[in-house]
């Protein structure tokens, strides 16, 4: 298999595995507990908190440590709506549904709630942002690094005019941690949501940076865990899996970030010089290192998808029309995009085990499979495909 949809989900890097089994097998302690075996686990998760912290230069008492991304952004947009009865929440249309989703239960429960447009590259514009601000504003959340294209957005620049309007700025950087260097200092970000399963640690374990002095709710209330914002049994050999893979991003980030660039560029530039009717999506320039989306016009993107997986190569449409809800990409749509060009999009999301072999072999099968599909496409007489 050549596994090209690293965006959804990373291989476990096999140092994280050695660092956790560990705590499934000998020091299987409730850290809560005073005995030794509580006090090791205690101090395991401690140390996983600082690994942490240390990746996005926060201190480890602003790390919460939660479930994944989708926690952390329901924990970040609840937690102050909750502080705060007459919120208003700033958005963007391009969010992941872990954000859009709380926005609608708010919404629901007569939260205001406000929506910024995107550019047909998938990027917000700041000055509109500053202009939606009023009094009841008390939280602003744009996204990092978008999940399906790719674009990063311009996070110092809105986290700026947050800090000057005195507005709490939360990002969803569940896609950029690990991938482009992140300081929440410098940025000047007041939350931050990170998901272990994006940077080669274990899945069902993430993070909440919150800057300290931010005042959040608890969204899950107990035996008072995490100081009270999260309570529940930790899940140790997750966390210290999550902590060992945050060490790893840091210590390798230069060189992990040049590879994946080096190998995203080497793609884009063979699929759109190879393949006709192809256009890249998202910022060309402000885009993660590891993302290549693409529109080919005329092929059904889950047609393609499943051909691709055919030869042995995993991708994804990035969300673009879900199995289950056969719902169109919100984000493609945001940015103007028609359904038909929807429809033909891929996402290939490559990652730090990939090599140069895997590109050329993977845009061989793209050219064969797209030329098939598209033999038998309806749209083969509105497009000079060059079927051959």
């Amino acid at each position: 298999m050549i596994y090209l949809d690293n965006a959804a989900s990373t291989k476990i890097h096999e140092s994280v595995l050695d660092s956790m089994l560990p705590y499934l097998k000998e020091q299987y302690g409730n850290p809560s507990s005073i005995h030794r075996y509580g006090r090791l686990t205690h101090k395991a998760i401690e140390k996983a908190r600082k690994q942490i912290a240390s990746l996005i230069n926060a201190e480890p008492s602003e790390i919460l440590i939660t479930s994944g991304g989708t926690e952390s952004n329901n924990t970040a947009l609840c937690g102050i709506a909750m502080k705060n009865p007459a919120c208003k929440i700033i958005t963007s249309l391009i969010e992941h549904d872990a954000i859009l989703e709380p926005c609608k239960k708010l919404s629901q429960n007569g939260f205001e709630i406000d929506y910024l447009p995107v550019d047909s590259f998938g990027m917000v514009n700041y000055s509109e942002l500053e202009n939606r601000i009023s009094e009841k504003t008390c939280l602003v959340s744009i996204m990092f690094g978008n999940n399906e294209v790719g674009t990063i957005q311009p996070i110092s620049e809105i986290a700026k005019i947050c800090n000057e309007k005195k507005i709490i700025f939360h990002t969803d950087a569940v896609q950029a941690v690990g991938k482009i260097p992140i300081d929440v200092k410098k940025l000047g970000i007041d939350l931050l949501s990170v998901s272990s399963h994006k940077l080669y640690g274990p899945k069902g374990v993430g993070a909440l940076y919150i800057k300290n002095g931010i005042s959040i709710d608890p969204v899950i209330l107990g035996g008072g865990q995490e100081n009270g914002l999260r309570s529940g049994t930790e899940n140790v050999a997750n966390i210290v899996g999550f902590g060992t893979a945050c060490e790893i991003a840091k210590t390798c980030l230069d060189e992990n970030m040049s590879h994946m660039k080096k190998l995203r560029d080497y793609m884009i530039k063979r699929v759109l010089s190879e393949i006709p009717e192809v256009t890249l999506n998202g910022n060309s320039e402000y885009r993660l290192p590891n993302n290549a989306h693409f529109t080919f016009l005329g092929v059904n993107g889950e047609d393609l998808i499943i051909k691709l997986d055919e030869f042995g190569i995993a991708a994804s449409t990035g969300s673009a029309c879900s199995v289950n809800t056969q719902k169109a990409s919100h984000v493609l749509g945001a940015m103007g995009f028609s359904l038909e060009q929807i429809t033909g999009s891929l996402r290939l999301t490559i990652g730090i085990f990939n090599d140069e072999k895997e590109i050329d072999q993977t845009v061989e099968v793209l050219k064969k499979v797209v030329n098939e599909l598209r033999s038998v496409s309806p749209f083969k007489e509105k497009y000079s495909f060059g079927l051959h």
